[in-house]
Order: structure tokens, then sequence, then C-alpha cells
């Protein structure tokens, strides 16, 4: 921006850790965009630049930015959030780097939580498909809580690179009513064509000073544009001081400039840094890795500036909503002196040092060795305990690649690693033990892509309940499901790549091999007809034998009426000890089922006569009698099974809503009907049976290209088709047999 044009920024030194001890000198910026935009290639050449690395990848203490995950290694792509602090003219940069597919979208909005600031990262060489639905919906997300952003557009080396169409195609899809408030503000410059024809790119052109920042001898040299580049130029800045004269604070600088008058770059730049850092408008910029033996890429300072001069301070944002644990609202600042209230936004394991966790200073100075108290995030239901315990911090340390590399402390508004937090889970809050607050969580997305797992071995059985204990307190975007109808261990993920990964870990990282199977539905089972039956239960084996006979009569009941069990015994035929004895076997027998082993529900059992014998009754002899009768009763008659109907409310752009409508008819849906979401989105409502969503979450991606989301929520059971209902039951016989 206008600042780079201004001045070259210092980069920081090689090998030790950037400190800030203030908040006004932290930038905590995430970056955002698509599979394959280059984000991680862009930190990379940010450390290069900042001197963070040398020309060769390393750091002095031999690490690297570009060591990964050993599973992003074999996968070829980022699965997790990463911190990549750098420094530049004296300030800490915080790059935040996010996975770019749809499966790891938690990791995204741990970033988000995390940063005061979002880089959308979008290839210029992809034709637009960078700028997907996941995009837009991140950049809406990004505008409703008001975060600045600015745009990198990457890849500016490939021959179908086209920096001004992509930059155009992006003010037009996500600049909303406002297109200008999002601009270029430098052009790429290109050198002499190649034998291919491609002219490479070999600079850039600031737009607000009109000079030429050219980086072909592999520094950046500083000169002015040739003739032919000032008409392109002229056009280009003059719609960007449109675009910054629109967003000023200064009312008479229009009139000032439509009356002829030149406004000064020093003027634009100061209206263009608080424009941006109030997110009112967002720059573009280009960027490209340095070529071999080059000390900096295309762009790179010019995006550094951006970030230190055009990005708020953590002073400038706001703390999220904190109460203390009694649910009594507080206020607090980003003031180093002030309390503490921290937040983990990530949960790592490491085989040497054990578990880290990632956190963000909010309020107060994060210190070693002190103690804090841990307040838990409220999702139980996901598999995560609440917690409320004091814990001891262990060594703070700043991350690079696999180092981790010691600081004394972290001031508010900066992002530092946190060692041996036993009981800290992502999403919870670090306060100070005498003060225990809790922080608002931030909303993540549903996981709802069922996976069955059991383990592989009798060893890996043994292991299996840590291991798994440990993959969800890193990942709130998982629930732990132990299914008692069903009797699976089912985790609940955002996709197959989410679930590839959370095996792929529970194997490498915690030694535990399992196996995915089948996932099941709870079926149940009823009467199809009312029938009746005699539990006969008459045994002599020497001393006290076994009597009990009981005469009962079964009939269906509506959907939802659960089991009614009906006295009717007269002159007591029964004895009245032993009648609730009847009742405790039928039940008994009706929660293990009586045909395939589903529970039964949904009937009224009555019981009308029997017999009983003065020395050999009992209350096991009446029980047995009372199971023996229900499924006496069922043999005797139809018996349906029931599946599990959820209600799914799908939303989706309404280019999208014919082909979901379609797509959920085809499952055995029932529309219920749809209503507006929001500018150009729709709800569709429908109840659709369980069985046939189990892999709606990677389907209704493919369906509507990434922008569709849906919820879902158990309604009732309902009988299952005829043709279905018989399938199902040769398949249970099978499993049985083998």
């Amino acid at each position: 921006m206008g600042a780079a044009d201004r001045r070259d920024g210092q980069p920081g030194a090689a090998g030790r850790a950037p400190a800030a001890d203030r908040p006004e000198k932290v930038r905590n910026v995430v970056l955002v965009g698509h599979s394959g935009a280059g984000k991680t290639t862009l930190v990379e050449a940010l450390a290069l630049t900042t001197g963070a690395v040398n020309r060769a990848g390393r750091v002095e203490d031999g690490g690297s930015v570009s060591d990964h995950d050993e599973i992003e290694q074999r996968q070829q792509r980022s699965v997790q959030l990463s911190l990549v602090p750098v420094e530049w003219d004296g300030i800490k940069v915080n790059v935040l780097d996010t996975p770019g597919y749809a499966d790891f979208v938690g990791e995204l909005r741990a970033g988000l939580r995390a940063a005061d600031a979002a880089l959308f990262v979008v290839s210029a060489a992809q034709d637009g498909e960078g700028i997907g639905g996941p995009t837009r919906i991140v950049w809406d997300e990004c505008a409703a809580v008001g975060m600045p952003r600015a745009v990198v557009v990457t890849h500016l080396e490939s021959a179908r690179a086209g920096f001004e169409e992509t930059a155009a195609q992006f003010a037009r899809e996500l600049g909303g009513d406002d297109p200008d408030a999002v601009l270029p503000l430098y052009l790429p410059v290109h050198g002499p064509e190649g034998p291919d024809g491609h002219a490479p790119v070999t600079g850039l052109a600031g737009l607000l000073t009109q000079r030429v920042y050219d980086y072909s001898s592999g520094e950046r040299v500083e000169h002015d544009p040739d003739a032919g580049l000032l008409p392109r130029l002229t056009e280009a800045r003059n719609r960007l001081i449109e675009g910054i004269i629109a967003e000023s604070e200064d009312e008479t600088l229009m009139d000032r400039y439509l009356g002829g008058a030149d406004i000064d770059v020093d003027t634009l730049v100061t209206d263009l840094e608080r424009a941006v850092a109030r997110g009112s408008f967002h720059p573009v910029v280009a960027a490209a890795p340095a070529a071999d033996g080059a000390r900096q890429g295309i762009g790179t300072v010019e995006l550094l500036e951006l970030i230190t001069g055009g990005f708020p301070t953590p002073l400038e944002r706001a703390v999220p909503p904190v109460t203390t644990l009694d649910g009594g609202r507080t206020t607090l600042s980003c003031d180093p002196e002030g309390p503490l209230a921290a937040e983990v936004v990530k949960t790592s394991s490491d085989p040497y040092v054990g578990r880290i966790s990632l956190v963000r200073v909010f309020s107060g100075t994060l210190r070693p060795d002190e103690t804090v108290h841990v307040s838990g995030h409220g999702m139980e239901d996901r598999g995560h305990e609440d917690h409320d315990v004091d814990e001891r911090v262990g060594a703070l340390s700043s991350p690079f690649g696999k180092h981790q590399r010691p600081v004394p402390s972290a001031a508010a508004g900066d992002l530092v690693c946190v060692a041996k937090l036993s009981r800290a889970e992502t999403g919870d809050t670090l306060s100070g033990k005498d003060r225990p607050l809790l922080m608002e969580p931030w909303r993540m997305p549903d996981p709802l892509l069922p996976v069955a797992i059991e383990a592989h071995s009798k060893a890996d059985e043994d292991k299996l309940s840590q291991g798994l204990s440990r993959l969800v307190a890193e990942d709130p975007t998982m629930r732990l499901e132990q299914n008692p109808a069903t009797r699976q261990v089912v985790l609940w993920c955002l996709g197959e790549a989410h679930a590839d990964v959370a095996l792929e870990r529970l194997r490498t990282r915690y030694g535990v091999q399992v196996d995915a199977v089948p996932y099941k539905v709870s079926l149940r089972e009823t009467f199809g007809e009312a029938a009746t039956a005699r539990g006969r239960h008459v045994k002599q084996s020497g001393g006290h034998g076994q009597f009990a006979i009981c005469d009962i009569e079964v009939e269906p009941l509506p959907v939802g009426s659960g089991i009614e069990f009906v006295d009717k015994v007269i002159g007591g035929a029964v004895p009245r000890q032993f009648i609730p004895s009847v009742e405790k076997g039928v039940r008994a027998q009706a929660a293990r089922g009586v045909v395939l082993g589903f529970p039964v529900v949904d009937i009224r059992v009555t019981l009308s006569d029997g017999k009983a014998h003065s020395v050999d009754s009992s209350d096991a002899a009446f029980q047995t009698a009372g199971a023996l009768a229900l499924r006496e009763a069922a043999a005797a008659c139809r018996i349906h099974l029931l599946e599990p109907v959820a209600e799914v409310g799908v939303q989706v752009p309404d280019a999208y809503v014919g082909p979901v409508m379609s797509d959920l008819s085809g499952r055995r849906g029932r529309v219920l009907g749809t209503e507006p979401a929001g500018p150009g989105r729709t709800l569709v409502r429908a109840d659709v049976p369980e069985i046939e969503i189990g892999r709606y979450a990677v389907d209704l991606r493919s369906l509507s290209h990434g922008t569709g989301r849906f919820s879902r929520h158990y309604a009732r059971h309902e009988p299952m088709p005829a043709a279905l209902a018989a399938k199902m039951r040769q398949q249970e016989e099978a499993e049985r047999a083998g």
C-alpha cells in the first residue's frame, strides 16, 4: 500500500523468536483461501522476506517454516492450523495459515478467532475457481463481525494468470453493493515474452505514487514506470483514489478531488489505512514466490507493509464477550496489565513435548510456571467435558515449523504456545485463579458424517478409549458417540478427509489401529397387528422347580407411545406379587427385541390370565414366562421394522434449491417447505429417513459446489417400507450366520 511506496521495512533477525511486549507491536492475520491457492507458499515467501529463514528455507537453529505434520506430508495438503510468527519494521506479525479444504473448516474458524484481520488468498491461475462457495461464506462471516480483509492474488508466474481479471471478479462477486471497495493497490509489471509467448511478472507498479518496484534482479529496485504502462496505471489509479475518498472521514475530500485539486499521497495513505483497519475497504495485492537466488518474492514487501500499516492492532479489536463463572458479565480490554483472559484456539500433541496448546491472550499477561484457572467450553454433547480446575502453565514458546523457541511471556494481543496443559482443551478459557472467567465460545460447525469404528485387535481395544479421548480433546469439530442401541463407537466428522486424518492420527500418534465398519442407524421393532400368546415356563429338576404361566394380549399403539403394561388378571390366577415380575420380563424382552434384536416400541401388553404354583413359582420364573409370552406373540403376527426419521434443514443458494429438493425426494424424503435464509439463499426443510443421509455431508457439498450446509435432528421412528425391511432382515441374518 502507500506505506510500502514510502519506505522499505526492516526484516527481523533470523533464528530468534519475534517478541512483542505491547499490543500495538502485534498484528494477527489469518490466511484464508481455496485449497491450492498458495497460502503455505505465501507464508514461506513472507518468512524469507522478513529474514526468518535464509534462502535455503532454514533458520539458524535448523528449523524450517516448511516442516509440516507427517500426515500433511503424506497427503500433500494442509490439514491443520499453523502459526508462523515473523517480524517486520519492529512489528511482530503472527501469520496463521489455515487449511483450504472444507473438511477442516474447524481449523479455519479457530484461525479467525485468533486473528484480527484476514488475507483472502486467491489464485490467478484457477480461472475463478478460487472464488468458490466456501470463500464467499467466510467473506460474509468476516463482514458480519467487521473483520478487516484484504485479497492476495497468487500464481502470477502461471501462463494463465490474470491479476486484473481475478481482482475484478473478486470485486463483482464479493464487493456486494460497493465493488469499488475491493480495488488493487498495485498492478503487475511484465517482462519480455519468452519462447512460449508468456511474459513473466517482474515487479509491481504502485498506483498512488506511480512508481515501479522491480524484482527482476533478485532485489527490490524502485524506478519510474515506462511510458507504455502509464495509461493503464493512470486509469487504475484514478479509480483507486475515488474508492479511497469514498471511504474517507473527511467529507470535503471528494469535493476537492472533483474540483481538480491534487490530493497528496500522505493523505490518501492515511485514509486508506483507516478504511482498511475498520473493514470498509479491501485492497488487492499481488504476490509471487522468490525466484532462485532472490531474497524477496514479488509483492511480499508490499504485503508486509499492508499488514503492519493497514491492519488493526489488537487494541482496535474488541475482546470477545466474557463472563464470570456464575454468569455475570464483565468487560475487558486488550491491556497487558489487566486481568488474565486467554483462550486455547488449538490443541496438538508432540511426541517429545506432549500436549501443546496454542493460546491467544486477550487481556493480561501470561507467564510460565504460574497457576491459571481452566474454564470449560460447554461441549459435553461432543465428548468434551466441562472444565473448572486450576492448572500450572508450562514453558511458553514461539513455533517455527517443528521447532519451539522459548519466550519469557505473552502480553495481551499476542499468540503463544503453552506446554503441558494436561486438562485444557480447544475452546477453554485460561484466567487468573483468583478471578476465574469464561469466554463465549466461537461457533463451531456440526460434525454430520458418522464413521463407525472398532479396534483392530485386542491390544488396540485396550488403548482405544484413551486414544479417542485425546483425539477429541484436540478437535472440537469432532463428536464421539457410544451408541448403546447399535453397540457401535461412532466418530462424527465433517467429511471423508476429516475422518481419514482422524483415523491416521489414532494410528500414528496414539498407536491405536482401528477399522471402519458400516454405520448402523437405531432401528426398532413393533407389532403390525394384535396377537395373543401364552408364556409357559415349567421345569422340575429335583427339589424346588420353576413354574409360571401367563397369558397376554399385545396390540399396536400410535408412534411414540412407548410400551404400556396393563393388568387384567381376575381371581388371583397370577398372585399379586408376581404381576410386576411379568411386566419386568416383558419389558426386558422388548428391549432385546423379538425378531432382529432391535428394541420393541409402541405396544400395549395386557396380562389377562395365568397360573402359579404354591411352591415352585418365583419372581424369576414369572420374568421368564413374561419374556416367553412376548416372543410367542411376535411369532404369531407381522412385525414391522421402524427406522429413525430426521428433521433436515438444508441452506443453499437459490440456484441449487431445485436440485436439492429433487435429491431429498430421491432419498425418500418429504419436503415440508422452503423459506428465505438471507440474500440469495433458501432454507429447504424436509423429513428424511436417517438411513438415507449417512453420507449427506459429502453429497451435499458435491451437489452445491461447497455452498450448502445442513442440520439434522431426530424426529421420530416410522415404519420402514416392506421391501427395504425384508432386505434389512436378510442382512442381519447373514451377519449373525457369518
